[in-house]
């Protein structure tokens, strides 16, 4: 069975591709499908041993005789293994007729051992049988006298021919082996959703075409505010993050909430002013006018009858006039006229107010106070206030210019304006 390179999976025979990590198959298989190189045999370079006759009859122990070296072949017949294995069975079989075809030898004498001619060429057939060359006494009483020299032990030694030059073996590339292929195993599971291909129940991807097979269904689509920062939907290692958002939101309204609480006044006064500027204004008369104090014949009521020629007497610093409304209302601004006229001869003839303390109270009874500095001149001064739910107003003079003896501090006319 094909077993996997990269994560060592054992797979099926017909598997292409991994079960376990889809790797392809094919390059492993073809690695162990090739032959392993065979080591050539070393070749002969003595003359092959021949049994002898004796040792056959006395029981002993097997010895051997080389035979005679073979001759070279012609230069037209190039030598290739099989001409040196046909040689060799050749040699056997001439042996073996020989020793059934050998005559009994007396005791006293040696035996004789049979010599083989090589032939001259190559023969694909049987040898003739050669007859058997006697060995002579004389060598026989040698090899009894000195056991160094027995020719059973020590091979004889016969001139070689000259070596005849050959031509070199064409070299011939090993045949592919042809390897039985196993059988397709029937596999029974959920079929490829590509190929078709029926899998195992445990691969996980497909035997054909390395498919994964397990398909998994895509996510919900997210509503359009989950793809707005800061609720955008990101992957994070090791958690959805989804407890860091919720942190994040939470701290992020607990912030909203006390900026609201604490900006709240600075907030709406923000956005009445906005509306000040961007509405128009309309002029607003008190229901009542009364003063702490006032010269005879210029009464607080002259303060606010719309005449620039007469105006409020106060005796002194410290002495105010107010002014009471009949319902609510935002006072955007107020326009003050110092002085006893608006010519300029007899706006010096009294005494003018310079530095005025200017207390409005709302609805809610709550007090807003405000210096109001103003200038030595003829004239209108508008002094910008923006106070919601204004009831009442109240002038206390603080500093006045040009008093004397006999010379009433003037207030010539207070003009309210309020948001349309």
């Amino acid at each position: 069975m094909p077993v996997c390179p990269d994560c060592g999976t054992v797979n099926g025979e017909g598997d292409d591709f991994c079960g376990n990590c889809g790797a392809y198959l094919g390059w492993s298989r073809t690695a162990a499908a090739a032959p392993a190189p065979v080591p050539a045999a070393p070749a002969r370079t003595g003359p092959e041993p021949v049994p002898t006759a004796a040792a056959a009859e006395t029981g002993s122990a097997a010895q051997t005789e080389p035979a005679a070296p073979a001759p070279a072949p012609a230069p037209d017949a190039p030598v290739t293994g099989r001409t040196e294995t046909t040689w060799r069975n050749v040699s056997r079989r001439v042996t073996a007729r020989s020793r059934r075809n050998q005559p009994t030898a007396p005791a006293a004498g040696p035996p004789t051992e049979p010599v083989v001619e090589p032939p001259a060429q190559q023969v694909h057939g049987p040898s003739p049988s050669p007859t058997p060359e006697p060995v002579p006494p004389s060598t026989a009483a040698e090899s009894k006298a000195d056991p160094k020299a027995d020719p059973k032990t020590e091979p004889k030694t016969e001139p070689q021919a000259d070596p005849v030059a050959v031509q070199p073996a064409k070299p011939v590339a090993p045949r592919p082996v042809v390897r039985a292929s196993a059988a397709d195993e029937g596999q029974d599971g959920p079929p490829c959703p590509r190929c078709g291909t029926p899998n195992l129940p445990e691969r996980r991807f497909c035997r054909r075409c390395a498919a994964p097979l397990s398909v998994t269904t895509p996510p919900p689509k997210l509503p359009w505010w989950r793809t707005r920062w800061p609720f955008r939907r990101r992957v994070r290692i090791g958690g959805s993050g989804n407890a860091l958002r919720r942190t994040i939101a939470l701290a992020v309204l607990a912030a909203l909430v006390v900026a609201g609480i604490l900006l709240y006044p600075v907030g709406v006064s923000a956005f009445q002013d906005v509306l000040d500027k961007v509405r128009s204004t309309a002029p607003i008369t008190p229901s009542l006018t009364s003063a702490s104090a006032a010269v005879e014949g210029r009464p607080a009521t002259a303060a606010v009858d719309g005449l620039s020629n007469t105006y409020w007497g106060a005796p002194a610093v410290g002495d105010s006039v107010s002014f009471t409304f009949r319902t609510p209302f935002r006072l955007v601004d107020l326009i003050i006229h110092t002085g006893a006229s608006a010519d300029p001869e007899q706006f010096r003839g009294q005494a003018r107010p310079l530095v005025l303390s200017l207390e409005v109270t709302s609805s809610d009874r709550e007090l807003h106070r405000k210096e109001i500095t103003l200038n030595d001149q003829p004239g209108p001064q508008t002094v910008a206030t923006g106070i919601s739910d204004v009831v009442q107003v109240k002038l206390t003079v603080r500093e006045a210019a040009g008093t004397g003896s006999g010379r009433t501090i003037a207030l010539a006319e207070v003009e309210f304006f309020k948001r349309t």
